[in-house]
């Protein structure tokens, strides 16, 4: 698929950024936009691969890095950043400095870009993400509601806390259509943390999917060790039936 590598200005700094399009004569019509948010590998070939397949869906994805304020930071081995304490460090210092009110501030600015590409159609926009990523995407559903249509989270982490910036807290702002994709076995995302979702959901009367996959925490990502490949084509599936019901054209 094509990639442009761009620069996106941001109120802390400027951020790099992929905008993947479809592929063949079809890439000359403007597409409904979409922002992938990675999850706390941050941007690598694996997700360049993923936002290229899912701009052949039918869309313009932007896939961002989210880390663009710690600088020119070394990429993480995914296969051994957990099991090296150094690196583990590394990468919860680098998780920590995404704030929801840096995401709701990045991703406003996200859209801004988007709304002036001409390869991006409608002023509303789609946003997706796995673990750190899926949780992002359901801030920015809620701090940045007017221009959201569709979010999608995929084993996504801490999406019901017991701080005040927790996301379900957000669903009353939300005006997507949101979809939680969760992992079995993930202390991350519980039953009664989907409980909890599904009740602050349906109370805001947000249009919503909560569904279980019989696979791991990473199951959507191709170099996390958890990767399931049935899973993984079901949540691209699902993920497009969401665009595409929820997205201008």
């Amino acid at each position: 698929m094509p990639n442009i590598i761009d620069t996106i200005t941001t109120a802390d700094g400027t951020c790099t950024v992929h905008l993947f399009t479809p592929d063949g004569p079809q890439a000359q019509v403007p597409w409904p936009g979409v922002v992938m948010y990675p999850d706390a590998g941050g941007v690598r070939d694996t997700f360049e691969n993923m936002a290229a397949k899912l701009a052949g869906y039918g869309y313009t994805v932007l896939l961002p890095d989210v880390y663009y304020r710690s600088g020119d930071w070394a990429p993480f081995d995914m296969a051994t950043v957990f099991g090296d304490e150094r690196e583990r460090k590394r990468l919860f210092g680098m998780i920590g400095s995404v704030t929801p009110d840096k995401m709701a501030s990045d991703a406003a600015a996200f859209f801004d870009y988007l709304a002036a590409r001409p390869e991006v159609c409608g002023d509303r926009f789609g946003v997706c993400g796995y673990c750190m990523g899926g949780r992002t995407s359901l801030i920015v559903a809620g701090r940045v509601p007017e221009r959201v249509a569709a979010a999608a989270s995929f084993h996504g982490g801490g999406l019901v806390t017991d701080t005040a910036d927790s996301p379900h807290l957000l669903a009353d702002r939300m005006s997507a259509t949101v979809y939680v994709g969760g992992a079995k076995d993930d202390a991350s995302f519980t039953r009664d943390h989907a409980e909890q979702l599904e009740k602050a959901l349906t109370a805001a009367g947000v249009r919503h999917t909560i569904e279980w996959y019989p696979a791991g925490h990473g199951f959507a990502v191709p170099d996390n060790a958890p990767y399931d490949p049935a899973a993984a084509e079901r949540h691209w599936q699902a993920m497009s039936e969401v665009f595409a019901s929820a997205l201008p054209r």
